[in-house]
């Protein structure tokens, strides 16, 4: 399937739900493309496509991250690494807290789940502010590994996420809106 047609399978099944979380805002919901097995698989060969040969592991961030890195993982045969909220992983981990518009969260994964320099893509559904993105990479680097890239099914413009993340890292977005 070519970028342009999983772009329009993808597309046609966002729902748009306005005034949700709150008035003025319209929520992109993915969750018919996770309920079309064509269009998942669209998305999970879209996303690393462009990084294809770049990278070992696929670093999905919770929790629509998991789906799309599971199956990205499932189509290329790398592995996933599970970037967690903080509070959910049972073994050692490394913490990575980062600012919301109306407090903190924090990020975590577990110590030494993947060889030192590891090339991790990184891929979660929405690049909005880029707060969540730019921990999870900072995640990456201070566990030891590399940010091969970062991949995301949604960006939404006129939010900052991308010039949040600066020149340090290539970004893809299937779709931008």
């Amino acid at each position: 399937m070519t970028e342009q047609s999983a772009r329009e399978l993808v597309s046609s099944l966002i729902a748009s739900i306005p005034d949700f979380p709150e008035p003025g805002v319209t929520f992109r919901d993915l969750t018919p493309v996770f309920a079309s097995g064509p269009a998942l698989h669209a998305l999970g060969a879209s996303l690393t496509e462009p990084f294809a040969g770049r990278f070992d592991d696929i670093g999905g961030v919770e929790a629509r991250g998991f789906l799309i890195a599971g199956a990205a993982s499932a189509i290329c045969g790398a592995g996933v690494l599970t970037i967690r909220k903080a509070g959910k992983l049972p073994r050692a981990v490394l913490r990575e807290d980062y600012a919301l518009e109306y407090g903190t969260a924090a990020l975590e994964v577990h110590e030494g789940e993947l060889p030192p320099g590891s090339r991790v893509l990184i891929v979660d559904d929405v690049l909005a502010t880029g707060g969540t993105v730019a921990a999870a990479a900072r995640l990456v680097e201070r566990a030891g590994w590399q940010v091969a890239g970062i991949s995301v099914a949604l960006e939404l413009e006129g939010l900052g996420g991308r010039e949040a993340l600066g020149d340090r890292y290539e970004i893809f977005s299937l779709l931008q809106y």
